[in-house]
């Protein structure tokens, strides 16, 4: 006679989904695929070279192979490896005063700098705050923590972001929670692809500078898709001055984008703040939450990352390989507005990135639609995600046509 034996897991762990949503839509796509028939998935963020193949940086390869195997198989000191935290911190601003007011700790990839700041600057309990379009893995970092994820209305009526609606949301954490966790995940908005114009970041800049007068408020800007905006774009430095008078900035740093390394999980959390001993608290804050959760990362990436941002001859190679998949998912993107537009699809300003959004009555059933079409997007409330990164140029027009339908199917 058997029995059933009651399960160990706690109550909160036992129903959980094993799997990502995009993961699973990918493996379907994959699926389909390999069984004959003609699917284009346009599902995944990682950058697909016109012959449907993964875009990789021979200068990165070159980096990885320097490195002594001695020197890689060893322990990284626990926030990181020191050249790779310097190297982070003057990727981002040089040797400028913002670099001076920051402090660096090594994370696997950009999500555990998310992770990092949702248990450094949250309570158990409370909120973060995004745009009501946002990053999935969000919810999910955020609810694993004991922590959660409150959104403001992205889009105003005139397609800019609102401003209004992110002061007031800010607020409203203040007065709920006494401090407000503000995640931004700008230029090349996943999963809009929306970039901020120069007088948005100064909108922004603001609103966080108000707030900051009034309660503790730390602002993450999260920065995957930075080396794919217009290099000419610095709008976003002279924001973090601003929001600086008042509070803390954050960036969550990745090579996965930059580098096109999905999998070594390198990335950092860039902590800045005016206040000299508040950095020494911040950095033995994310040091002891490196220790608490993954130890220590990749020793590996993080001495080949630090190769490719100091070295010249190298650096010089690697912005040249990736000057070349830029200006390869630039031309995917004018494909992309110009039949967009052609076929009359609502859609964010879309300038460059990985993503761009569809906008349409009903995410699940346009998806749906587009998928008996043999094309995969991932549905989201009001609109469908396209990772334009992972679609040759040449299918950018099948891709338009099964979106068309897509929407329709989702109107009638």
């Amino acid at each position: 006679m058997t029995h059933s034996i009651a399960s160990a897991l706690i109550q909160g762990s036992q129903n959980r989904s094993g799997n990502d949503p995009i993961f699973s839509l990918n493996a379907e796509a994959a699926s389909r695929s390999a069984a004959g028939e003609s699917i284009l998935n346009a599902t995944m963020g990682v950058l697909m070279d016109d012959a449907g193949k993964l875009a990789v940086m021979s200068s990165v390869s070159e980096a990885l192979q320097r490195v002594p195997l001695e020197r890689a198989a060893a322990y990284s000191p626990i926030a990181g490896a020191a050249g790779f935290l310097s190297a982070t911190i003057s990727d981002l601003f040089d040797d400028g005063p913002l670099a001076a007011q920051s402090i660096s700790a090594a994370t696997p990839g950009g999500t555990g700098a998310i992770h990092h700041a949702v248990v450094n600057f949250l309570e158990p309990g409370q909120s973060a705050l995004t745009s009501s379009y946002y990053w999935g893995p969000y919810g999910v970092i955020t609810g694993h923590s004991g922590r959660g994820v409150d959104t403001f209305r992205m889009f105003g009526e005139d397609g800019r972001l609102d401003l209004d609606a992110m002061a007031i949301g800010i607020d409203r954490h203040i007065d709920q929670q006494g401090r407000a966790l503000l995640l931004l995940n700008f230029p090349c908005h996943n999963p809009t692809g929306y970039s901020l114009d120069e007088s948005e970041w100064v909108g922004v800049a603001e609103v966080i500078r108000m707030a900051g007068e009034r309660a503790p408020v730390a602002t993450v800007l999260d920065c995957a898709y930075l080396r794919f905006q217009d290099p000419e774009s610095d709008h976003w430095l002279h924001a973090i001055e601003t929001m600086l008078e008042s509070g803390t900035v954050l960036v969550a740093w990745t090579a996965s984008k930059t580098f096109a390394q999905y999998g070594a999980r390198i990335g950092a959390l860039i902590a800045m703040h005016r206040d000299a001993d508040e950095r020494v608290s911040l950095t033995n804050a994310l040091s002891y939450s490196c220790r608490a959760t993954w130890s220590n990362c990749n020793h590996l990436g993080q001495l080949a990352i630090a190769e490719l941002l100091t070295d010249l001859d190298l650096k010089g190679r690697a912005d040249s390989e990736r000057d070349g998949l830029i200006e390869m998912l630039r031309g995917r993107v004018a494909v992309f507005n110009e039949g967009a537009a052609a076929a009359g699809l609502d859609l964010p300003r879309y300038e460059g990135g990985f993503f761009v959004a569809v906008f349409t009555p009903d995410g699940e059933k346009t998806a749906e639609a587009m998928r008996a079409e043999g094309v995969y997007v991932v549905p989201m409330e009001g609109a469908v995600r396209v990772a334009l990164c992972a679609t040759p140029e040449a299918q950018v027009p099948r891709i338009v046509e099964a979106l068309r339908i897509g929407v329709a199917a989702a109107a009638s």
